[in-house]
Protein backbone atom coordinates (compact mmCIF):
# COMPACT_ATOMS: atom_id res chain seq x y z
CA UNK A 1 0.00 0.00 0.00
CA UNK A 2 1.13 3.35 -0.86
CA UNK A 3 1.91 4.54 2.93
CA UNK A 4 2.16 2.15 5.92
CA UNK A 5 4.16 1.85 9.39
CA UNK A 6 4.61 -1.59 10.37
CA UNK A 7 4.21 -1.63 14.25
CA UNK A 8 5.54 -4.42 15.87
CA UNK A 9 3.48 -4.71 19.22
CA UNK A 10 3.13 -8.47 20.11
CA UNK A 11 4.31 -9.78 22.75
CA UNK A 12 7.05 -11.64 20.94
CA UNK A 13 8.42 -9.51 18.57
CA UNK A 14 12.07 -8.49 19.32
CA UNK A 15 11.98 -5.15 17.21
CA UNK A 16 9.18 -3.84 18.82
CA UNK A 17 11.73 -1.01 20.72
CA UNK A 18 13.65 -0.69 17.78
CA UNK A 19 11.15 -0.15 15.38
CA UNK A 20 9.22 2.55 18.05
CA UNK A 21 12.12 4.68 18.09
CA UNK A 22 12.77 4.20 14.47
CA UNK A 23 9.31 5.80 13.78
CA UNK A 24 9.88 8.41 16.68
CA UNK A 25 13.13 9.63 15.01
CA UNK A 26 11.24 9.98 11.72
CA UNK A 27 8.60 12.04 13.34
CA UNK A 28 10.78 14.29 15.07
CA UNK A 29 13.18 14.38 11.99
CA UNK A 30 10.11 15.70 10.08
CA UNK A 31 9.60 18.47 13.16
CA UNK A 32 12.74 20.00 13.07
CA UNK A 33 12.28 20.23 8.89
CA UNK A 34 9.16 22.19 9.30
CA UNK A 35 11.17 24.63 11.67
CA UNK A 36 14.18 24.58 9.61
CA UNK A 37 12.78 25.10 6.31
CA UNK A 38 9.60 27.15 6.39
CA UNK A 39 9.39 31.12 6.26
CA UNK A 40 8.52 31.62 10.24
CA UNK A 41 5.05 33.30 8.86
CA UNK A 42 4.20 29.63 7.86
CA UNK A 43 1.02 28.99 8.60
CA UNK A 44 -0.21 26.24 10.97
CA UNK A 45 -1.65 24.32 7.59
CA UNK A 46 1.44 24.54 6.55
CA UNK A 47 3.33 23.45 8.90
CA UNK A 48 1.36 20.28 9.18
CA UNK A 49 1.16 19.66 5.59
CA UNK A 50 5.04 19.86 5.74
CA UNK A 51 5.47 17.45 8.72
CA UNK A 52 3.12 14.99 7.16
CA UNK A 53 5.04 15.07 3.55
CA UNK A 54 8.30 14.88 5.49
CA UNK A 55 6.99 11.71 7.70
CA UNK A 56 5.38 10.02 4.68
CA UNK A 57 8.49 10.53 2.49
CA UNK A 58 11.00 8.67 5.24
CA UNK A 59 8.10 6.01 5.80
CA UNK A 60 8.22 5.40 2.00
CA UNK A 61 12.02 5.33 1.44
CA UNK A 62 12.86 3.56 4.85
CA UNK A 63 10.49 1.36 6.12
CA UNK A 64 8.66 0.52 2.65
CA UNK A 65 11.85 0.25 1.10
CA UNK A 66 13.62 -1.84 3.14
CA UNK A 67 10.56 -4.13 2.16
CA UNK A 68 10.84 -3.71 -1.55
CA UNK A 69 14.57 -4.75 -1.11
CA UNK A 70 13.66 -7.74 1.01
CA UNK A 71 11.02 -8.71 -1.92
CA UNK A 72 12.70 -8.56 -5.26
CA UNK A 73 15.20 -10.41 -6.85
CA UNK A 74 14.21 -13.61 -5.42
CA UNK A 75 13.92 -12.50 -1.91
CA UNK A 76 10.99 -12.62 0.45
CA UNK A 77 10.62 -11.23 3.91
CA UNK A 78 9.58 -14.48 5.65
CA UNK A 79 13.16 -15.75 4.31
CA UNK A 80 15.35 -13.15 5.53
CA UNK A 81 17.47 -11.85 8.49
CA UNK A 82 17.60 -8.41 9.77
CA UNK A 83 15.68 -5.89 11.98
CA UNK A 84 13.61 -5.18 8.63
CA UNK A 85 12.89 -8.59 7.64
CA UNK A 86 11.81 -9.38 11.82
CA UNK A 87 9.38 -6.11 11.45
CA UNK A 88 8.10 -6.87 8.49
CA UNK A 89 7.51 -10.47 9.77
CA UNK A 90 5.58 -9.22 12.46
CA UNK A 91 3.12 -6.91 10.22
CA UNK A 92 2.87 -10.40 7.83
CA UNK A 93 1.23 -12.09 10.50
CA UNK A 94 -1.53 -9.75 9.81
CA UNK A 95 -1.60 -9.72 6.02
CA UNK A 96 0.44 -12.74 4.81
CA UNK A 97 1.04 -10.95 1.42
CA UNK A 98 4.08 -9.18 2.86
CA UNK A 99 5.91 -12.44 3.83
CA UNK A 100 5.81 -14.05 0.79
CA UNK A 101 6.72 -11.33 -1.79
CA UNK A 102 2.87 -11.46 -3.05
CA UNK A 103 3.29 -9.62 -7.02
CA UNK A 104 0.34 -7.23 -6.20
CA UNK A 105 1.84 -5.62 -3.13
CA UNK A 106 5.02 -5.51 -4.44
CA UNK A 107 3.91 -3.98 -7.85
CA UNK A 108 1.81 -1.03 -5.39
CA UNK A 109 5.40 -0.37 -3.18
CA UNK A 110 7.48 0.03 -6.28
CA UNK A 111 5.01 2.70 -7.39
CA UNK A 112 5.34 3.97 -3.49
CA UNK A 113 8.65 4.01 -3.09
CA UNK A 114 10.05 4.88 -6.66
CA UNK A 115 7.07 7.49 -7.20
CA UNK A 116 5.05 8.68 -4.24
CA UNK A 117 8.59 8.83 -1.95
CA UNK A 118 10.15 11.45 -5.05
CA UNK A 119 6.87 13.39 -4.97
CA UNK A 120 6.61 14.06 -1.43
CA UNK A 121 10.56 15.13 -1.18
CA UNK A 122 9.04 17.87 -4.33
CA UNK A 123 6.57 19.44 -2.42
CA UNK A 124 8.21 19.93 0.45
CA UNK A 125 10.75 22.01 -2.10
CA UNK A 126 7.50 23.77 -3.31
CA UNK A 127 6.50 24.38 0.59
CA UNK A 128 10.10 25.44 1.44
CA UNK A 129 9.47 27.86 -1.86
CA UNK A 130 5.99 29.02 -0.90
CA UNK A 131 5.14 27.48 -4.64
CA UNK A 132 1.33 27.29 -4.99
CA UNK A 133 2.05 24.93 -7.76
CA UNK A 134 2.32 22.11 -4.56
CA UNK A 135 -1.62 21.99 -4.89
CA UNK A 136 -1.94 20.14 -8.14
CA UNK A 137 0.94 17.69 -6.80
CA UNK A 138 -0.71 17.36 -3.80
CA UNK A 139 -3.81 16.09 -5.29
CA UNK A 140 -1.79 13.61 -7.78
CA UNK A 141 0.38 12.07 -4.71
CA UNK A 142 -2.90 12.12 -2.42
CA UNK A 143 -4.96 10.32 -5.30
CA UNK A 144 -2.20 7.63 -6.10
CA UNK A 145 -1.80 7.08 -1.73
CA UNK A 146 -6.04 6.17 -1.69
CA UNK A 147 -5.70 4.13 -4.98
CA UNK A 148 -2.61 2.13 -3.36
CA UNK A 149 -4.54 1.71 -0.25
CA UNK A 150 -7.88 0.49 -2.26
CA UNK A 151 -5.92 -1.52 -4.57
CA UNK A 152 -4.24 -3.31 -1.63
CA UNK A 153 -7.52 -4.46 0.05
CA UNK A 154 -10.22 -4.26 -2.58
CA UNK A 155 -9.14 -7.42 -3.40
CA UNK A 156 -8.93 -9.31 -0.41
CA UNK A 157 -12.67 -8.33 0.15
CA UNK A 158 -13.80 -9.48 -3.09
CA UNK A 159 -12.09 -12.94 -2.18
CA UNK A 160 -13.43 -13.20 1.66
CA UNK A 161 -10.21 -11.91 2.74
CA UNK A 162 -7.80 -15.15 2.77
CA UNK A 163 -4.80 -13.51 3.31
CA UNK A 164 -5.86 -11.54 6.35
CA UNK A 165 -5.98 -12.56 9.89
CA UNK A 166 -9.02 -10.44 11.42
CA UNK A 167 -9.21 -13.08 14.62
CA UNK A 168 -6.88 -11.01 16.35
CA UNK A 169 -7.53 -7.28 17.69
CA UNK A 170 -4.31 -6.01 17.83
CA UNK A 171 -3.61 -7.55 13.77
CA UNK A 172 -7.29 -6.49 12.91
CA UNK A 173 -7.56 -3.01 14.85
CA UNK A 174 -3.84 -1.65 15.32
CA UNK A 175 -2.07 -3.30 12.31
CA UNK A 176 -4.97 -3.30 9.64
CA UNK A 177 -7.27 -0.59 10.28
CA UNK A 178 -5.04 1.75 12.28
CA UNK A 179 -1.88 1.58 10.46
CA UNK A 180 -3.89 2.16 6.93
CA UNK A 181 -6.25 4.50 7.80
CA UNK A 182 -4.26 7.41 8.62
CA UNK A 183 -3.41 7.22 4.82
CA UNK A 184 -6.71 7.33 4.14
CA UNK A 185 -7.84 10.29 6.37
CA UNK A 186 -4.92 12.65 6.00
CA UNK A 187 -5.09 12.28 1.85
CA UNK A 188 -8.65 13.10 1.70
CA UNK A 189 -7.95 16.37 3.58
CA UNK A 190 -5.01 17.19 1.60
CA UNK A 191 -6.93 16.52 -1.64
CA UNK A 192 -10.13 18.63 -0.27
CA UNK A 193 -7.92 21.91 0.77
CA UNK A 194 -5.81 21.64 -2.55
CA UNK A 195 -8.99 21.36 -4.39
CA UNK A 196 -10.76 24.46 -2.89
CA UNK A 197 -7.36 26.17 -3.53
CA UNK A 198 -7.27 25.63 -7.05
CA UNK A 199 -10.64 25.83 -7.58
CA UNK A 200 -10.65 29.56 -5.93
CA UNK A 201 -7.93 30.32 -8.08
CA UNK A 202 -9.40 29.51 -11.41
CA UNK A 203 -12.45 31.22 -10.67
CA UNK A 204 -10.89 34.51 -9.73
CA UNK A 205 -8.86 33.82 -12.56
CA UNK A 206 -12.00 33.88 -14.73
CA UNK A 207 -13.47 36.69 -13.14
CA UNK A 208 -10.76 38.85 -13.91
CA UNK A 209 -10.54 37.51 -17.66
CA UNK A 210 -14.33 38.71 -17.98
CA UNK A 211 -13.85 42.08 -16.13
CA UNK A 212 -11.15 42.99 -18.64
CA UNK A 213 -13.11 42.00 -21.81
CA UNK A 214 -16.48 43.75 -20.67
Amino acid sequence: MIGRIPWPLGPDTITGGWHTRSRDLVSIAAHIGSKLLLPKNASTKDRFTFIWLAFDAMIHFSFEGSFLYLSVLGRQVNTSTGPFAEMWREYAAADFRWGNADPGIVSLELLTVLGAGPICCYILKQLVNDDPARHFWIVVLSTAELYGGWMTFCPEWLTGSPNLDTSNWLYLWVYLVFMNVIWVGIPIWLMYDSYHYIAQAVRLNRASIKSKTA
